[in-house]
């Protein structure tokens, strides 16, 4: 078969309008780059914006929005209050019955009328992400091993060791993965069958940005780490307040933080002062922030690729990451461009270290910079996606 030309693309919500996610975030970015390369490119969607209720917010439909044609569908009705008692369980790591686990799979987020629409469409190849939506699976089942390619965005944990993972894993066409970690984690967890497909990745496009300018809207002197994306447990955001708190206590050291994204900041109202919140800003200004930030503060150690990271580095600013996150350790790693902590004592030598010598924070930022212009180019990207797509 030759290079398809009709793909769909399953994605749970529309990134954008205040909705952010790393995984959506990248399968749109990969259908605006296949629609732009000549391909008939359908994006399917969810009606909903928020990852906590996934209540339907906007009509279904279809739309045009950003050179794509998107398909909105409502979410289906399902037990929220069921699936998040099982869903608690497994992410503490308990045990769920075939039958716990069928009902978690049954009252998680789909769309019966999205998956029907891909029954009957007779797309060339269809790509879903990421892994542990209801809806991802759905996708995988329905479009059959042939059409089917996943990003699966996997992470090491427990949901990823549930029976249905590995099925979905085993009965997927190719795999799309972000990083070499990740393919060798399916290969770990799913052997060789569940691990089909190669490392593709994200590209990135240079910008231009305005770190005095962002200084000077929000008033803002004093060094800062930033924050861009969810605010939640599982992207580790908890510690970063109580870092904060630390490091002001323990240095006297004037640092403050900025975050942009969505949820709440779970800060102790003594550091609240030195804590801006900006919540949901367009692109332009979250990279005049990356610009202006002394570092990138990544506290989450369940990433696939980390695409604020190479923003942060196309801002020629340093990062810090967690010892205990694979993929963003090695990709610091790779790119000379950040630090890693396994603890607070890490934490407070490195920021330390960016503060009183700001020629080490700008050439870490430098060396990040020149490692994403030269792997992450768009073009290299797009040859790995087309092949993934045969």
């Amino acid at each position: 078969m030759g290079a398809p030309s009709r793909i769909a693309f399953v994605c749970p919500r529309w990134p954008g309008e205040g909705a952010v996610g790393g995984a959506e975030t990248l399968l749109k970015a990969l259908a605006r780059r296949a629609a732009a390369g000549g391909a008939e490119v359908t994006f399917l969607t969810t009606c909903a914006a928020s990852h906590h209720t996934w209540e339907n917010a906007r009509p279904a439909g279809d739309a045009e929005l950003e050179g794509l044609h998107v398909k909105f569908f409502p979410v289906s009705p399902r037990d929220a209050g069921r699936f998040a008692a099982l869903n608690g369980r497994i992410g503490r790591g308990g045990r769920l019955s075939p039958d716990e686990e069928k009902a978690w799979w049954a009252n998680g987020v789909r769309s019966d009328e999205l998956v029907e629409h891909l029954k009957q469409a007779d797309y060339d190849r269809v790509v879903t992400g990421p892994y542990l939506l209801s809806l991802t699976r759905d996708a995988v089942f329905a479009a059959g091993r042939d059409r089917i390619r996943m990003v699966p965005c996997l992470h090491d944990e427990p949901f990823a060791r549930l029976a249905g993972v590995a099925e979905m894993f085993r009965a997927c066409g190719k795999c799309l993965f972000n990083a070499e970690g990740e393919r060798q984690l399916a290969q770990r967890l799913f052997g060789a069958d569940g691990a089909r497909g190669d490392v593709v990745g994200m590209g990135m496009d240079d910008f231009a940005c305005d770190a005095a300018g962002f200084r000077a809207r929000h008033g803002i002197d004093a060094p800062f780490l930033l924050y861009c994306g969810r605010r939640e447990p599982l992207k580790g955001t908890p510690l970063i307040c109580d870092y904060l708190a630390a490091f002001r206590s323990r240095t006297g050291r004037d640092l403050r933080m900025v975050f942009t994204g969505t949820g709440e900041i779970e800060c102790p109202a003594k550091i609240r002062p030195f804590v801006t919140d900006l919540g949901f800003v367009d692109e332009k200004e979250k990279h005049d922030a990356m610009a202006a930030s002394l570092a990138f503060f990544h506290p989450s150690r369940l990433e696939s690729f980390g695409i604020v990271l190479f923003e942060s580095w196309l801002a020629g600013r340093p990062c810090l990451v967690r010892d205990q996150s694979p993929v963003l350790k090695a990709q610091c790693r790779a790119s000379n461009g950040g630090l890693w902590f396994r603890h607070y004592a890490d934490f407070e030598e490195e920021v330390l270290l960016l503060l009183d010598k700001p020629d080490v924070a700008d050439a870490l930022g430098a060396a990040g910079r020149t490692f994403v212009l030269r792997e992450y180019a768009w073009e290299a990207i797009d040859r790995k996606f087309r092949a993934a797509m045969l």
